[in-house]
């Protein structure tokens, strides 16, 4: 059954990205008030998980995916000129994250077409393992 749960923690790791995605793209034209930290556009920190722990002496087998955190992105707010805006410091500018629109919609498909490859494994899995149940059956 380990080729399933890879796949699970592939499909929690890919939805995770996707309720990050949604979040950046939801915020994307939220402004701050001059002088506070408004929104910053985020990013899902992943990477291999291991079946036993490294320090614990185990076999350090890769058991799948997990996510190691969210952060804030590096990108700089962007400004715009909107002197009637009540966000607008004084120079009349307004704060917005710095979201990638382009960037946040392209990673948004790649994540979709990742979580519908780790439901094909799931699936083919699954009917290897019912194939495999029946081949036993059978003798």
């Amino acid at each position: 059954m380990q080729a399933m749960e890879i796949s699970r923690t592939g499909l929690d790791v890919e939805w995770r990205r996707l309720e990050v995605i949604a979040q950046n793209l939801a915020n994307a034209n939220s402004s701050s008030r001059p002088g506070t930290e408004g929104y910053r556009a985020l990013q899902l920190v992943s990477g291999p998980r291991f079946a036993d722990h490294l320090g614990g002496g185990g076999s350090g087998r890769l058991g799948g995916v997990q996510v190691y955190g969210v952060e804030p992105s590096a990108a700089a707010p962007r400004r715009v000129h909107e002197p009637g805006n009540p966000n607008a410091d004084a120079d009349g500018y307004v704060t917005y994250p710095g979201v990638d629109h382009a960037g946040e919609m392209t990673l948004m498909v790649t994540t979709s077409r990742a979580y519908e490859a780790n439901v094909v494994a799931m699936n083919t899995a699954r009917q290897m393992y019912m194939k495999a149940l029946d081949l036993g059956r059978g003798s």
